[in-house]
């Protein structure tokens, strides 16, 4: 009995360390890929001029070139601290979560999909208050009102949490818990379709983690959409989901064309950032497995 028991107790200790492992390699993953997230955020921030003004890409880089470049990277480091803590929570709590369904009779091909859409949802809890202070950072029209970020975390706070910090909670958990549930479910099938082809294991992650993470941007993209319109502001008339996305559609003239416009930035992101972490995160995976 005493034998069994210590035996379950190491096998309880190994299992921890890689539930850790997970959270390490994902966090790790993440802040490597940090630097590409420095190197394209003037693209990113061009995208949400467009996605809040609804202007050409020539016009949000002419605002971007007037403001200068001492407020080119307003706004950067949100992303940055959110891409370490995000991908060290995402990648973690999905792999815990898939232990745990693992004793369950849910098909084994559809946990890694369930797990991510539990985890997503984790994450819309947690970064949602980043994605707004954010999203209030890169607003041009905020820099009077809103000049430091503890203008921004004051007015914030003072507000209620669903018109605050939590500002278009609902359509951030829906496009973050089925993006997660398509790049879990999704990226390992992808990436053994890419080594069926005869490529090296790094470039197969590689591969697998830019089409899955395009994939997923072009489909879920009128949510991005959505989110940066309801948090660039605060204060005001605070419309609820409905009517926001009412508005949103009646200003692109009810064309899909005009609401993706500054998807195909989108597409370049995706590429640099979510192929390098999934490369680097299978890489550690295996040097550790």
């Amino acid at each position: 009995m005493t034998g069994g028991s210590e035996h379950k107790h190491e096998e309880g200790l190994k299992d921890s360390m890689v539930r850790f492992h997970s959270y390490l390699h994902g966090g790790t993953s993440s802040l490597l890929s940090t630097l590409p997230t420095i190197i394209v955020f003037p693209v990113y921030k061009t995208v949400f001029r467009q996605q809040i003004h609804n202007t050409p890409v020539h016009r949000a880089v002419e605002q971007l070139y007037k403001e200068g470049p001492a407020k080119l990277y307003r706004g950067v480091a949100p992303p940055l601290l959110m891409r370490t803590l995000n991908g060290t929570l995402l990648f973690g709590l999905q792999d815990t979560l898939l232990h745990h369904l693992s004793h369950s009779d849910i098909s084994t091909s559809a946990l890694p999909a369930l797990a991510g859409f539990g985890a997503g949802m984790v994450e819309a809890i947690v970064f949602t208050p980043f994605e707004r202070v954010q999203n209030v950072l890169q607003n041009g029209q905020n820099d009077r009102s809103l000049p430091t970020l503890k203008r921004i975390l004051v007015s914030l706070k003072a507000q209620r949490p669903a018109f605050g910090y939590y500002r278009a909670f609902l359509p951030i958990t829906a496009r973050n818990a089925l993006g997660s549930s398509l790049y879990f479910g999704l990226k390992g099938p992808v990436r053994d379709a890419v080594a069926g082809q005869g490529l090296p294991p790094m470039i197969s992650s590689f591969m697998s983690g830019t089409l899955t993470s395009m994939a997923i941007s072009l489909t879920l993209y009128p949510l991005s959409v959505l989110v940066a319109n309801m948090q660039a502001q605060v204060g005001g008339d605070m419309k609820g989901v409905r009517a926001c996305w009412r508005v949103l559609w009646e200003s692109r003239q009810r064309s899909l064309a005009l609401l993706y416009r500054g998807g195909s930035l989108v597409i370049l992101r995706s590429c640099i950032t979510w192929g390098l972490t999934t490369a680097i995160y299978d890489s550690q995976v295996k040097r550790s497995g």
